[in-house]
């Protein structure tokens, strides 16, 4: 495991630098691993999300001063894919939070590419992303987190449970869903992760 985080985290891209891929994909109608018409239409759509919410997005007061206490250098390195909504809804959460505090380095890496490492942290046995995971100044794992918050999963979870399968409309209705609570549910998920951390540093 230390040797693949070493491996991801050496080779991982910046935002800067990964919203560059992102917005390549997108004008030449491209997409990362396998292609296909549908993920290629999600990265243009999930690139327009993504620039929306990086314009938008404010933190509170509160939410910033949490995030810069962290006192020691962190490395949050997510691995996900342009083609993936729940990323897009994520992604840009991470970097203004990175953007707020010194001793946060955001590191993104693509699934796809690194299926060792996407296997160590599987969501109940499926390669589901984004998957966030917070690393220590030695690199060792603090926590993780994904591919969704609570509230998004209850969503999904909820309408599995009613038509029997995802479609089309699970993901209209999850987009919806998105828009209407504005990234507060990551952005407490996130906060309480920093906070639990904190915590048990000091017991």
């Amino acid at each position: 495991m230390e040797e693949l985080i070493k491996i991801a985290v050496a080779k991982a891209m910046s935002y800067t630098e990964y919203n560059l891929l992102f917005k390549q994909l997108a004008a030449e109608g491209r997409t990362t691993g396998e292609p296909g018409p549908e993920k290629i239409n999600y990265t243009k759509l999930n690139l327009s999300r993504s620039k929306r919410l990086d314009k938008t997005i404010k933190l509170s007061e509160g939410q910033k001063e949490c995030f810069q206490s962290i006192n020691k250098k962190q490395t949050w390195l997510v691995v996900t894919e342009p083609w993936c909504g729940d990323a897009a809804q994520s992604l840009p959460f991470f970097n203004k939070i990175s953007e707020c505090s010194k001793n946060i380095e955001l590191k993104i890496i693509l699934r796809d590419e690194n299926p060792e490492l996407m296997d160590a942290f599987l969501t109940k046995g499926s390669r589901s992303i984004p998957k966030f995971i917070i690393l220590d100044e030695n690199l060792q794992v603090i926590n993780h987190w994904g591919p969704r918050s609570k509230a998004a999963t209850k969503v999904l979870n909820d309408y599995i449970q009613e038509h029997g399968q995802m479609d089309e409309q699970l993901k209209t209705e999850l987009q919806l869903w998105y828009n209407k609570n504005k990234g507060e549910a990551i952005l407490n998920e996130i906060q309480e992760l920093v906070l639990c951390e904190k915590n048990s540093a000091t017991i």
